[in-house]
């Protein structure tokens, strides 16, 4: 196996850097949906799909993704991700009208599902088991402050610039990245060849594609028929629950499984990933509704409402450290459950408190609780899904 030619705390920069403009794009889009349904001329549902189509690749690529870095080294897969993230940034920029924004938008979640599994990858294999949690903890915060920090960061953008801002800002960053990528992440390879199970991955694929897509499209459709299709929205859903179960039942009987499911009978493994998705769910289905709420119905501006969430991100950013740090020495347990648990109030204090008369200051407590809330369970939830691994 080659060996790292560099300080790996480096290659940690470059690695959070191509991941947090992943993370990024998930929500930066969400303060933007004013501004680019004026500046293209389109309708919400068409916008929307701005969102879906990116979060839609996104997700149904990762497992697939992941065994293509097994196949061909992470580094290369990292840097072809962060390649095609960055050109469809920028031809998301130049978008004239939103059938092209959507397509490139579905490019731009290519990238970033390439890109995505080979962090993990790459730091796991460069950082002994006993330095991984201020490792994972430094991944985990940027995952963090990246979801939350979109808001904030599209509404200076589409303030003192427009909104294709929201997605140029990523061409430069993009380029470093990917000049640092080869001169610092090394070329980390395992020492054994991997196989393709083609069955397992076009298994995957449809039945993540179902379930997402059932999902994302279920209130367009009144969770009835789709258009002339024949066919409804809970079928579509019920559909992908049934193919991912025969994925499952294959991968049993595969002697390199795309999927290990031995991984499952890891505790800490399996309750960390049902957390992760609970709280992704949680955060992302919130951030949409509340951003068209601060512009729609309180008026605010797209950098109001941007930076009425900005103390979230702050102090999600000064405390994930110190919790990555703090599991390293006393376990992430109960740091973990502390997060979850400041979260959640959080998360309900914001619903709770938005009102007709709200105000930025409305939100500031709520939205510093959720922070805290978030920086204590990214890093140590990571430390503890990985630590056995």
């Amino acid at each position: 196996m080659a060996q790292a030619r560099t300080n790996p705390w480096l290659v940690l920069v470059v690695l959070t850097s191509g991941f947090f403009m992943i993370l990024l794009d998930t929500t930066i889009v969400n303060v933007a949906i004013p501004a680019m349904s004026a500046g293209l001329n389109t309708t919400l549902d068409q916008i929307l799909w701005v969102l879906n189509a990116y979060i839609l690749v996104y997700a149904v690529l990762l497992i697939t993704a992941g065994r293509l870095g097994d196949l061909y080294g992470q580094r290369n897969l990292f840097a072809i991700g962060l390649f095609v993230f960055t050109v469809a940034s920028a031809l998301c920029g130049i978008s004239q009208n939103a059938t092209e924004l959507i397509a490139f938008r579905i490019l731009q979640g290519i990238g970033g599902a390439i890109l995505t599994p080979q962090t993990l990858s790459i730091i796991t294999t460069l950082f002994p088991p006993e330095r991984r949690g201020a490792a994972f903890g430094v991944w985990g915060g940027v995952a963090g402050l990246a979801t939350i920090a979109g808001p904030t960061v599209g509404g200076a953008l589409i303030t003192y610039f427009s909104w294709p801002w929201i997605f140029f800002i990523n061409v430069p960053i993009g380029i470093a990245a990917l000049i640092a990528t080869f001169l610092i992440i090394p070329d980390v390879r395992p020492g054994r060849r991997h196989g393709w199970d083609i069955v397992g991955v076009i298994l995957a694929t449809v039945g993540l594609f179902a379930v997402v897509f059932g999902l994302i499209e279920g209130q367009r459709y009144n969770w009835g028929e789709i258009a002339s299709y024949g066919i409804t929205i809970p079928e579509v859903i019920v559909g992908g629950v049934v193919i991912i179960l025969v994925f499952l039942f294959w991968e049993r009987f595969q002697p390199e499984p795309l999927l290990p499911l031995t991984l499952f009978r890891e505790r800490n493994f399996a309750v960390a990933n049902w957390i992760a998705a609970a709280i992704s769910f949680g955060m992302l289905s919130l951030f949409l509704p509340v951003t068209i709420y601060l512009q729609s119905v309180r008026g605010f501006s797209a950098l109001t409402a941007g930076l009425t969430f900005a103390p979230m991100s702050l102090t999600s950013m000064l405390v994930a450290p110190f919790a990555g740090r703090l599991a390293d020495k006393i376990g992430g347990k109960y740091i973990l459950l502390s997060g979850i648990s400041l979260f959640t109030i959080g998360f309900g204090l914001v619903t709770y408190v938005a009102g007709p008369d709200s105000t930025w200051l409305t939100f500031l407590v709520p939205a510093i609780v959720a922070g805290a809330g978030m920086g204590m369970t990214f890093a140590p939830m990571t430390t503890v899904a990985m630590r056995n691994i």
